[in-house]
Formats: structure tokens, sequence, C-alpha cells
């Protein structure tokens, strides 16, 4: 927990001042681990730890078991790599809400980290002469080609382009298709023609001239693939990557076939709903369909690391690899995110498909981790994983960042009490402070209780964050007046609430409490984004149903960027998924061409005060 969070969160689009405030047992593994081995895994699962903690002192840490339930996360398969090889692969949790125990076997959606094996085929094709890296696309493609339009009349779009998502290519991700829905073919997700759930992909920005990610430039990728190889895309892809790198049980089948359900984990949504229909189906194989396991994501990476190092040639050279990690616009390699020092660097993908979560990450130099989840708030939980393993392997980065140790003093309760309070940061966020057991404690809006330690009579800090609390003096000696926060280089001063207000205050929170443990909608949000989500498709805004600061941040929008939400077409279903952490209700917006979440925060007059959209 970290008081700038929700800060940052609910600040950037209300005052603009986000730069102040920055079942289980014991898992499946593959073979009987040696005791020293087994000793890290368990402070692996036994330790998970916080994004902050302090030199000096044992950091305040959960279980996995724990954080799994708390995130409504049913299974997690986890794979680590160490010096060049898979040093232990385990599975936790459960397939399915009463069904069988996640292995290092069980299938999950690799989602978007399907992209950088699909990467890994074109490099391949590159380096065999089948494929130019610069080549204008279309002199590939037969079955379609990119629409020309006034952006490409002097600049092409080429693989490397595609491969980097800066080809200017739209629409960025795909929400798949339930099992029981029609299904598009490749050709009708290219055009955007029913029953496709997404717009048309085509060049909206002239190729190469900026960075953003394109799950529609993959979609190109796989059909230009299909068009060399004459090959199906599931077959072509497993006889020029899968196959000789050893990914024994993954596919890109869509859908996975019957005969292998019983290997795959089952799909959840956030507040613990598993995804009618299980698992969605995914036409756009190549920027969204794989299935596979940690331990095979594991052997594509040391793949890659040991083409890298000139110590294998079974799909690509050590020249091509080395392209393929070189950082270019946005630090982007060819179908990978780099990042990492000049000593130590890394190629990284994340990955979220309806109700699956994972994340991959490996240092050039041999080391890295594949975490897979069954969860839509799986992506949480291998962040915090991925940090745990990072600070357990004395990794350089990812690890929690560490602060000094402060001296702590005793302050009497009676000054203590002074500071006991509601304190307003900003509209709709408040920090409050209480008194227990004979110390200080801070909690923000819609976030955990952190105790807090005197520096001194007036300055606290929160432990394990990097931030100080400071009460300045007042000659009164009654309730302090106000308190300042001082957190990354800045100050934001808070003042107390009247008692009148603070009691409405706490009421609203314990409300809050309340609501996101039952994980129930706050009254009226689902009418109020109905009728936000039908203005916007106008493009005009009320501002009658919203606050002042979303209302002047809409406009400002519509002025620079066209609404793509008319693009989606008709909204077909609305459905609330949960209450997030931060306090947002969160809902799923089905279109006609599309799939939307939308996160909304309802002030007290039932006007919708920030809202997201991812």
């Amino acid at each position: 927990m970290c008081f700038s969070g929700l800060l940052l969160h609910r600040l950037r689009f209300v005052l603009r001042v986000a730069a102040i405030l920055s079942t289980i047992s014991l898992g499946v593994l593959t073979a009987q681990a040696p005791v020293e081995l087994e000793q890290r895994i368990r402070h692996i699962q036994d330790a998970i730890l916080p994004p902050v903690i302090t030199k000096g002192k044992a950091p305040a840490t959960t279980t996995l078991t724990d954080r799994m339930a708390a995130l409504h996360v049913p299974g997690v398969s986890i794979a680590v790599i160490h010096d060049g090889k898979i040093e232990w692969a385990r599975g936790f949790g459960v397939t399915r809400v009463g069904g069988p125990a996640v292995t290092p076997d069980t299938l999950f959606q690799a989602a978007s980290i399907s992209k950088p094996v699909t990467a890994m085929a074109v490099l391949h094709l590159a380096e065999s002469g089948k494929l130019n890296l610069y080549a204008d696309v279309n002199q590939y493609l037969k079955t379609w080609k990119v629409p020309a339009n006034t952006f490409t009349e002097k600049t092409k779009v080429t693989l490397r382009e595609l491969l980097t998502h800066t080809a200017g290519m739209t629409v960025h991700g795909f929400p798949g298709y339930a099992s029981d829905s029609a299904r598009p073919t490749v050709l009708q997700v290219l055009n955007g023609e029913k029953p496709a759930n997404t717009p048309a992909i085509l060049v909206d920005t002239i190729p190469g001239t900026n960075w953003r990610y394109s799950g529609g430039g993959f979609v190109v990728t796989q059909l230009l693939l299909e068009d060399v190889t004459g090959q199906p895309f599931p077959k072509l892809m497993h006889d020029i990557v899968l196959g000789p790198i050893g990914m024994s049980r993954s596919t890109y089948e869509q859908p996975l076939p019957q005969n292998r359900i019983d290997e795959a984990a089952m799909p959840y949504h956030q507040n613990g709903q598993a995804v009618p229909g299980g698992p969605h189906v995914y036409p756009e194989m190549a920027p969204a369909g794989l299935w596979t396991t940690p331990s095979d994501l594991a052997r594509y990476a040391m793949e890659v690391q040991k083409a890298f190092a000139g110590k294998s040639s079974a799909v690509l050279s050590a020249s091509m690899a080395r392209e393929m990690l070189k950082p270019g616009m946005n630090q982007w390699g060819l179908g990978v995110g780099t990042g990492g020092s000049v000593e130590h660097p890394y190629f990284t993908h994340g990955g979220a498909n309806e109700g699956f979560q994972c994340n991959l990450v490996a240092y050039n130099n041999g080391d890295g981790a594949v975490i897979m989840t069954n969860s839509d708030s799986g992506g949480a939980l291998a962040t915090e994983i991925l940090r745990t393993i990072a600070y357990e392997y004395k990794w350089p980065d990812f690890a929690p960042r560490e602060i000094p140790e402060r001296k702590e003093i005793t302050v009497s309760s009676d000054v203590l009490a002074r500071y006991v309070g509601i304190y307003a940061m900003a509209p709709g966020v408040n920090m409050t402070i209480t008194l227990a057991d004979g110390q200080l404690v801070g909690q923000m809006t819609g976030q955990g209780k952190v105790p807090m330690s005197a520096e001194s009579e007036t300055t606290f800090f929160p432990q394990g964050i990097d931030a100080e609390i400071e009460f300045p003096k007042d000659e009164t000696k009654g309730p302090a007046s106000q308190l300042i926060l001082h957190q990354n280089g800045r100050d934001m001063t808070a003042k107390r609430l009247a008692d009148a207000e603070a009691k409405k205050v706490a009421g609203a929170a314990a409300a809050f409490d309340k609501r996101f443990k039952d994980q129930t909608p706050a009254p009226g949000g689902e009418a109020a984004l109905s009728r936000m989500i039908e203005d916007l498709r106008l493009d005009k805004p009320d501002a009658n149903l919203m606050s002042p600061d979303l209302f002047a941040m809409l406009r400002r929008q519509q002025e620079q960027l066209p609404t793509p939400i008319s693009q989606l077409g008709a909204l077909q279903s609305l459905s609330f998924t949960g209450v997030g952490p931060g306090g947002a209700d969160i809902y799923q917006a089905k279109y006609e061409k599309g799939s939307v979440v939308y996160r909304i925060w309802l002030g007290a007059d039932g006007k919708i005060e920030n809202a997201n959209v991812r």
C-alpha cells in the first residue's frame, strides 16, 4: 500500500497534481526440489513483499495463499529461470473453483505474450530469405492488402514496423469471443465485418513516425505468415518455433481442441466469478491465441538468451537475436519490450485476455521468470510475485525499493491524540488518522491502514513507504488543523475536516468498506455510466452528469482526438464486475465491435467524479 498510489490515480484527471504523490497447500512441483531450493521457493510463497521495504527492518509480508484469496485468483503457475535453465516450476491453487490443482503442465492463455513468440517465426523466415523486414508487407500479402490511404502514399508498412508497433496500425487489443458466439474469419477481423467485434484494422498515422501498441498489426502479420508459407497459422508456428525449441505443450489452435480442455485452467473475472462459457476464443491467434505453460514460455525465453549469446541457432542466429533485443522507439525491440541497464538488459512482455493475465521477464544473460494466472486481477498478483522473486534472486530490477531506516521516538498519547482526525487531500480523497495501541495509523481513501512511526513530536513516517507526514506546530495545543505530506520531493497540505463533515466522511468510508467486502456497486452508478456512454457516443458529454474537472478533461480529449467510442457501434450490454481497491466500480461494456472496461468513481451527489477506460 502506498499513499501515492491512490492519489496518483484519483487526481490524474481531477486536479492534475499527480506529481505530488507519486485450497492452496504446497503447490505442485515437477520433481523433488533440493532442500536449498525448496527453502527458496518457500521464501517466495510465504513472504510476498510490498513495493517498499526499510533497510535493516523485516518487511511486512503476506503469503501467496492470502494474496490469491484477496484478489480472487483461483490459480497461479510460475517458472523461474536461473543460470540459463529452468530452476523450478510450480503450480498453486486450482484450475477452477472446486476443481483440480494447478500443475506446471496446466495450460493458460498467454494473451499478448503470443506476440513475441510470433515475432520469432517472422525473424526466422527473414533469416532464411523468405521475408524482408524492410519491404512493403503488401508484396507478401495475397488474400488481403493493407488498405491504401493518405498515410501510406509515401511510406509503406513493413514487418519491422509491425513487430515494433510503429506501423501506425489501429486496434489495440481483442476481447475474444464467447465459446457459444459466432466467430469471424481473419479477413472479417481485418475488415471489421460482422461477426467481428472490433473495428477495421488500418493505418491512421504515417508508418514509422510514432509508437502505438497495436494488436491489429499482428493480425496482419498472422495472415502474411499464412500467405507466405501456405500453412495454417497453428501448424506453421509449431513447425518454425514451438517444435524446434521444445514448447511441446503449447499450441496456437483456437479454440483449444476438446481433448485438451481438461489440461487448461478456466478463466475468472476480478470479482471471483467465472467467465461465462469458459475461455474466450481468439481468431486473432498471432497477437492473443497461444495456449501454453510458464515452463514452455521459459523455454522460449531461454532460446532467445542462448541465441543472443551465440550458443544456439535452432531458430535465430546470434545477430538476429541481438537485433530482436535492440531497444528502439519506446524501448521496444522486435516483438518484445526491453529494459534494464547497459550491464543488465532484459526483455519482457505481459498479457491480458478475458480471465487470464500473465507476465514474462528475462535478462539477456540468463535469469528470468514467467507467471501465469486465471483471473482478471492476476496482473496485480503477478507483479507482486515478480517483485518477490527479484528480491530472492537479487535481481537489479523489479525488487522492492529500499528506503533508509529512520530513528523512532516515543510520543505521549496526549500529543498523538491531537492529530487524530480526517484531513482533505483533494476532492473525494482524504487521509484518516487514528490512534491504536499508542501509535498513529494513517489510511488514504480506498486504501488499507498503515502504522506511522514518530521521528519527532510533529513528524511521522508511514511504515514501508518513502514519505513523511508533518503536523505543523500549533500554539493552541488543540487538535491539529492540518497536515503536510512530504513525498517525492514535493509537499501537499491537507486541512482537517470539521467534526460534522468528518462524521459524514467516516460514514461514507465505512459504507465503502462494506461495499468493497461484499463487491456491490454504488447505487445509481450503472445508470450514470449508461448515460455517459450514450453521450460520449454522440460526442456530447453532459456537464450535469459528472464533476467539472472530468467534464473539462473530456472536452479537451474531444478537441485533441477523435472519439473512439463511436467506432465501436451500438452498446449491447453493460455488466458490473466488481469494486476495485481504489474505490472504482468496474463495468464491462460490450459493443457491436468491441469490449471496453470502465472504472468510475461516483460522488455523494450521484455524479461521476472520475472515470477511466481500458
